[in-house]
């Protein structure tokens, strides 16, 4: 701020006495035309629906700046909790300096939007917006029997890279440009053998309601650049290429992929997965949200650990010594799924992430439950030789605890459900539920089966989910001291997302939902009643908003030459991200003490 505008700011300025008691501010009521520092005494900031305290503000502190900034209002009040003075800053000249250049870069580049209030929303990313919107004309059919030649030249006339093939039971195939370049071209086939013998079938599709940047994440994984859009009814409604979603980054992410599965030993998966690092910090500084990137980071690092795990299962064929021949050709033959669990599970990984996992195999396959285990140990070398750490508190499938066959996995399970008390039953359900098969067959996983009715049969079990949950409540010390500064650094993962992840968690549980995004828990816990639509909101924009906070400073740390990390230095925030942490973390504890008094009864 230049010289000029902070004497201005100060002459515009005033200072306001309040006795003890007296309310400030109703944030609830009132869209704010200004903020307040506190200059002497203490300011309490209560709930405004019961009056319970969220934080309270010491000298030098300040509070409504961010229902300033989006002309949204808080749920809570601030109240003199004693003969107190403060300072008024106008609204008007504050909000000038985010009309600066600088200002407006950074207001930009912020992911958090305050929900609460009445105001117009601002025009969602294409990101956020449901693809059936996207959609901008009708798919393309041709019959089975079509030629390959027709079927081109039908491509041709319509301007498209595809064809759908209507196919019987409702069902359809495609065919591409890319299944013409490999599967005709390549394969020297002829241009007049009938389509159905080199089309995809059944195509992979997605429904209108999922988001663009969800069907992203979808289309990197399984390496597709078209994907056909259903309606509810399972109608057609055209088919999205990965240009549509402006998916520049999933090509980049996609490129990537290419250069790991092509990877023939560790020491060439080891040099493509060097290039991780620098394609996540491209992707963010490029314009890529946080979310997105972390939802190509997971499935990047999903691609090594299948590779990894290919690899492993290669040199046991390459040196059939180490282990009875008698189980080796069950173990490299498959009848096991392997899974990753924690954040990259949910798609929310970030440069920091370590990697968690779990084995599972079929029940004939027990007696090669040592080589799965020993495969498990080479694949978590090969991925710290990627730079992928395993899991520092042993989550990984070289362990007894996190390697099972299906039903040992089924019955513990009912065992956790039984007494979650028993056994770290709460922590070990925490991570299988999170967990995804990323290899091997989806059946194997015994977990969801066991906990999609956990509401209705095992409502003591769900309610100590809520509890553990609500056990890590932001406390009022990270509220006041660190924020003030006084506390000297924060950590954004246990602190501030962890509450966020769990709470999630339990409303999946709710909704008889497992594995999932924490956004798409919460968007479940609310259609499912176990949270207010507005509570979920409200964690969502800060979780988001967490989250690309987190991305900034790990980007920063690795450009930096640092290795990356969730423990910020408070002092080292702009003054806008202090607020938006303290506001965030408000509203956490608002949410966390709302479901607190209302979870039991929803359980």
């Amino acid at each position: 701020m230049a010289t000029t505008e902070l004497e201005q700011l100060a002459s515009s300025s005033s200072l306001h006495r309040f006795a003890a008691g007296t309310v400030i501010m109703d944030y609830s009521a009132k869209v704010p035309d200004d903020i307040w520092m506190l200059w002497s005494g203490r300011v309490a900031l209560l709930g405004s629906g019961d009056g319970t305290p969220i934080d309270t503000i010491e000298p030098g502190g300040i509070f409504g700046y961010v229902p300033l900034l989006t002309g949204g209002s808080a749920d809570f009040l601030a109240r003199a909790a004693e003969p107190s003075l403060l300072i008024r800053l106008p609204g008007a000249l504050v909000a000038a300096q985010f009309a600066q250049p600088a200002g407006l870069a950074f207001l930009a580049s912020s992911a958090w939007k305050t929900v609460s209030g009445s105001r117009t929303p601002m025009a969602p990313a294409v990101g956020s917006r449901p693809v059936g919107e996207l959609v901008s004309r009708a798919a393309v059919f041709v019959t089975p029997e079509t030629s390959v030649r027709d079927a081109v030249v039908r491509m041709t006339e319509e301007s498209v890279s595809y064809v759908l093939i209507r196919l019987p039971q409702g069902e359809f195939g495609i065919f591409t440009d890319r299944d013409l370049r490999t599967k005709v071209v390549g394969a020297g086939l002829p241009v007049e053998a009938p389509i159905s013998l080199v089309m995809s079938a059944p195509a992979r599709r997605v429904t209108a309601d999922l988001t663009a940047e969800t069907v992203l994440m979808e289309m990197l994984e399984w390496g597709l650049r078209h994907m056909p859009v259903l309606s509810r009814r399972g109608e057609v409604l055209g088919v999205l290429e990965d240009a549509d979603l402006l998916a520049a980054s999933a090509r980049q992410g996609f490129v990537l992929r290419c250069s790991i599965a092509a990877a023939t030993d560790a020491a060439q998966l080891q040099r493509a997965a060097r290039e991780i690092t620098g394609t996540v910090v491209d992707l963010f500084r490029n314009g890529t949200e946080a979310s997105a990137t972390s939802g190509i980071l997971s499935v990047v690092i999903d691609s090594v650990v299948r590779k990894g795990l290919e690899l492993a299962l290669a040199e046991i064929d390459d040196a059939p010594e180490l282990t009875p021949s008698s189980d080796l050709g069950a173990v490299a033959g498959g009848g096991f799924a392997w899974l990753t669990l924690g954040s990259i599970a949910r798609r929310e990984a970030m440069p920091s992430s370590d990697v968690d996992s779990a084995l599972s195999w079929s029940d004939e396959l027990s007696s090669a439950s040592g080589q799965l285990r020993a495969v498990a140990a080479r694949v978590h070398a090969i991925l710290d030789a990627c730079g992928l750490p395993a899991d520092s508190n042993g989550a990984i499938a070289a362990k007894p605890k996190f390697s099972r066959s299906r039903s040992q996995w089924a019955k513990a399970a009912e065992a956790w459900l039984d007494d979650p008390l028993q056994g770290r039953g709460l922590v070990l359900t925490s991570l299988l539920i999170d967990g995804r098969v990323v290899w091997g067959a989806e059946s194997l996983h015994a977990i969801p089966a066991a906990f999609r009715r956990m509401r209705a049969d095992h409502p003591h079990a769900l309610r100590l989910q809520l509890l553990d949950a609500l056990s890590g409540r932001v406390r009022t010390r990270s509220l006041r001291d660190v924020i003030s500064r006084r506390g000297g650094t924060f950590d954004l993962k246990n602190h501030a997302l962890a509450p966020i992840v769990n709470l999630a968690r339990w409303g999946g549980l709710m909704a008889g939902m497992t594995s999932a995004s924490t956004p798409m828990r919460l968007a479940a816990a609310a259609s499912a009643g176990a949270v207010r639509e507005r509570d979920a909101a409200v964690l969502t924009e800060v979780f988001t908003m967490l989250q690309r906070m987190r991305m900034v400073h790990q980007i920063e740390q690795l450009s930096a030459g640092h290795s990356p990390g969730d423990i910020i230095t408070m002092s080292e925030l702009s003054p806008l991200n202090r607020s938006l942490l303290n506001d965030a973390l408000r509203e956490i504890a608002a949410v966390q003490r709302r479901i607190g008094n209302t979870g039991a009864a929803t359980t």
